[in-house]
């Protein structure tokens, strides 16, 4: 489990980039470099860090499922998650 300032940073800098994105996208086709620089660097989603959204795990996230690898398998074996069964041949 990750410390849970690094979790809230992360949320921080998810709230941060979905409150400025259309202001990003607006100042980046107007061209206007000088304003983009104003603005927060939180605001980048370059900054954002994906993380397992139940542990905070930073390393093997899965995309599809928005979890760490360690997470998916502990679910996955306890029947969590619909349509995923265990490989056998």
């Amino acid at each position: 489990m990750s410390k849970k300032s690094l979790i809230a940073r992360e949320r921080k800098r998810e709230k941060m980039v979905a409150k400025y994105a259309d202001l990003r996208k607006k100042l980046k086709e107007a061209g206007d470099y000088e304003a983009l620089d104003k603005l927060p660097k939180n605001s980048a989603a370059v900054r954002l860090h994906n993380r397992c959204k139940l542990t905070g795990r930073p390393k093997g996230y899965m995309r599809r499922f928005g979890i760490s690898r360690v997470t998916f398998r502990e679910m996955a074996l306890a029947g969590k998650i619909p349509g995923i069964t265990k490989a056998s041949w």
